[in-house]
């Protein structure tokens, strides 16, 4: 393992009731390099970050007692750590509400080991930073601060996630032009031979419905049907 590995030294907070698959997933975790802390409980795992931090965060979604979703939103509350949920279906409503509490990615059980450890080191890869060269862009009534990490729309602040906040930045990037889902899953989650473009869509519904006017009849992020999402200033 090289020096410039992600999974170097970097720790991963598992919160999973299930002890046979935490188990498990944590032993294959530690074997490629990752330090992993386990709770087996909601309230475990909030109390495990408070004391000890952590890089990143993997939360099961049917958590007994405080559910992976209220984890999420008390996650979001105070950091932006990289979270990914685990659920057990890829049914929309569990993902679409888990992307909205905060998570940043999902993973659907049976998880298997490999592609997750290459998910998380996509997401350690791309915490921090954007394509755009722009610091300041505007679209209409939408001004991007990409140095700031803040979108302001009418001048008031937009509470995007950081995952939203890229997936726009890389939008902006290329204000104009089409970039499809398989373009955002590379740049955006660092993955796509295994990336669900529903991902994609999932977090474009949620910017649209914090930056648009209407957002069933979008005006800045358009899609181009078949090929994927475009930003344009309103006509």
């Amino acid at each position: 393992m090289s020096p410039a590995d992600p999974s170097s030294g970097r720790r991963i907070l598992f919160i999973e009731d299930d002890d046979h698959m935490r188990g498990i997933l944590a032993v294959s975790l530690r074997q490629e390099g990752f330090h992993v802390q386990e709770a087996a409980s909601g309230e475990e795992g909030l109390q495990a970050l408070h004391e000890h931090g952590a890089d990143m965060v993997l939360v099961d979604l049917r958590l007994p007692g405080i559910d992976g979703f209220a984890v999420t939103r008390a996650i979001r509350r105070d950091t932006d750590v990289p979270i990914a949920m685990v659920t057990a279906s890829s049914d929309t409503y569990d993902v679409v509400a888990g992307l909205e509490a905060g998570a940043d990615d999902y993973v659907v059980k049976p998880v298997v080991a490999k592609e997750l450890c290459a998910r998380i080191r996509a997401m350690l890869r791309r915490v921090g930073g954007t394509s755009s060269n722009a610091s300041v862009q505007r679209f209409g009534t939408v001004e991007i601060q990409r140095e700031a990490g803040v979108v302001r729309r009418d001048g008031e602040e937009v509470p995007l996630t950081v995952t939203q906040f890229r997936v726009l930045c890389e939008l902006a990037a290329s204000p104009g032009w089409v970039v499809s889902r398989a373009q955002l899953l590379d740049r955006v989650w660092g993955y796509d031979f295994f990336g669900d473009d529903r991902l994609v869509d999932f977090h474009i519904s949620g910017l649209r419905g914090k930056i648009e006017r209407d957002p069933s009849s979008p005006e800045l992020i358009v899609t181009a049907r078949g090929l994927g999402y475009k930003l344009v200033p309103p006509t």
